[in-house]
């Protein structure tokens, strides 16, 4: 079945400056309507957070909580979303308690104005999980420079797969105007490897189960991989607003803390073991959703043990956006945007894991 044009939204050169400047508008509305940061607590007296789940994944703060990690708070989920950067404008409106982008839009949102702190790491690459840009394996694509005036199909603009695109362009030596040219393609991720079958995009932009299926169907070669670009780097965040944290410090050091140590789980547990388990919270959760994903679950790719923020992980991107004059010199700095100190795993000395019982295992790994 070929894949309808109205799916596929094209975008020449991302108006960022517009983007920012309707941000920052929004947050001010919501942020002067707030409440102050306080939570809502169950009868028991836990610290109810709020989030948005992803359709066919389990997140690390679900796994948490099915291993019995937290103490203090109680999650509540709202509804699904497919789009990092939505996520974290939730989280920073005050809709729900957190959220996690890619840090590039972790960065965008902090200079729009939005009151929010990375407090974890959410997601990355390592030798077993990465996003790859693949095209035809007869495609005459061989170069960044083969690119120029061409298609790469992706799932949201203003997140990591824009941002990786336009670095991996640069380092290749592609000027700002050649770069420009390069046609940014919104494509759902479902039809993504369809669209690039059927000629309707020349890159694909593919990870997770998509990645994984379409290289059993054969007939694709990857461009470049984001692995590529940093090797095993965190590229993400979960990040929550300041008044939140400010208000309820004990709840965000028992959310990171357990969410740090299913993080750890997956890291020193077998991966059959991992998907084992996350196909049985996505089954005991009930929601109209497919599994199907779950089973290409390959790694956590998070490199770094408990998910502990590198500085690197965010100045990286507040220096891209300063080199291409989306973000004043010295506006932020990446010490601003992150914290640590609710992280067990920030001395070093890495805790037990954790069993599956939710039961601290003897010695640490």
């Amino acid at each position: 079945m070929p894949v309808r044009p109205e799916t596929i939204r094209s975008h020449r050169r991302p108006r960022a400056a517009g983007c920012l400047a309707a941000v920052t508008a929004l947050l001010m509305l919501l942020c002067a309507c707030g409440a102050g940061g306080r939570a809502a607590e169950t009868a028991d007296g836990k610290t109810i957070l709020r989030y948005q789940g992803w359709a066919g994944k389990v997140g690390f703060h679900e796994l948490a909580a099915d291993l019995g990690y937290y103490d203090k708070i109680q999650l509540e989920w709202v509804g699904d979303t497919t789009s990092g950067p939505q996520d974290i404008q939730s989280a920073a409106t005050g809709d729900i308690e957190f959220g996690s982008a890619f840090n590039g839009a972790v960065v965008k949102l902090n200079a729009a104005g939005a009151p929010i702190t990375s407090v974890l790491s959410s997601y990355g690459a390592d030798a077993h999980e990465y996003t790859g840009y693949y095209v035809l394996e007869n495609s005459p694509i061989r170069s960044a420079r083969d690119l120029i005036g061409k298609k790469i199909g992706m799932n949201t603009l203003g997140a990591h797969h824009e941002f990786l695109t336009r670095e991996w362009l640069a380092q290749q030596g592609l000027s700002p105007d050649e770069i420009k040219s390069v046609q940014l393609v919104v494509v759902p991720p479902v039809n993504t490897e369809q669209a690039l079958r059927e000629g309707q995009i020349d890159v694909a932009t593919l990870n997770s189960i998509q990645r994984e299926s379409a290289l059993e169907r054969g007939g694709i070669r990857a461009l470049f991989t984001d692995r590529d670009l940093f090797g095993a780097f965190s590229y993400g965040t979960y990040v929550m607003r300041d008044d939140f944290i400010a208000a309820n410090p004990e709840a965000v050091r028992d959310f990171v803390q357990g969410t740090a140590r299913a993080i750890r789980w997956t890291q020193v547990h077998p991966r059959e073991e991992v998907v084992a388990r996350f196909l049985d919270i996505i089954h005991k959760r009930g929601r109209t959703e497919s599994a199907e994903p779950v089973k290409y679950w390959r790694s956590p790719g998070i490199p770094v043990p408990g998910a502990v923020i590198v500085e690197r992980e965010l100045q990286i991107w507040i220096d891209w956006l300063v080199r291409n004059g989306e973000l004043e010199e010295g506006k932020l700095a990446a010490r601003d945007l992150y914290t640590n100190e609710y992280n067990p795993y920030a001395n070093g000395t890495y805790p037990a894991d954790g069993g599956p019982d939710g039961q601290a295992a003897a010695g640490a790994r």
